[in-house]
């Protein structure tokens, strides 16, 4: 799995590399703080706009700062790791700041997908990407499912045991 994953500087190289292969290129990216079946879900989903999907995973401090004290529980390797296991996915890149903006700028994909908590108004990156040529979409089911809502419920099930 780790020759999926790329280092940041070898994005441009690898999107000038699969649109000369004539691929659809798709994009998805988030914290993957822990991994749960809404994340399997919206990259399935994402993988459906593309030949190649590449997944940018945010950096442990990009994390910290998204999400708040005792974040991430995971490293963004063993991450990254994660991401890269699952049969949908091409590439995992390990990126800084809080939105994909430079990724999405070096990439240049053909499509950046993002989860149902967003609406193609309220993406983050839409303006970058549209300026490249590209479109968004939004995939994967309801946003039933978070990792905030699983640690909490492990909080709660470890009290009840106490």
């Amino acid at each position: 799995m780790s020759d999926k994953i790329i280092p940041r500087a070898q994005v441009p190289a690898l999107g000038e590399r699969l649109r000369l292969e004539g691929r659809r290129i798709a994009f998805a990216n988030g914290c993957f703080d822990l991994l749960h079946v809404g994340h399997v879900r919206f990259l399935e989903g994402a993988a459906e706009h593309g030949d190649a999907l590449v997944v940018g995973v945010n950096s442990d401090q990009s994390v910290a700062a998204l999400k708040g004290p005792g974040r991430p529980l995971l490293p963004a390797r063993a991450r990254a790791e994660l991401v890269a296991a699952l049969e949908s996915v091409d590439y995992v890149v390990i990126f800084d700041g809080p939105t994909a903006e430079g990724v999405l700028r070096d990439l240049r994909p053909d499509v950046q997908c993002k989860g149902t908590d967003y609406s193609p108004e309220t993406v983050p990156e839409r303006d970058v990407v549209e300026s490249l040529g590209g479109t968004v979409r939004i995939v994967g089911d309801r946003k039933t499912h978070s990792t905030r809502e699983i640690l909490a419920e492990i909080a709660r099930r470890s009290r009840m045991r106490e």
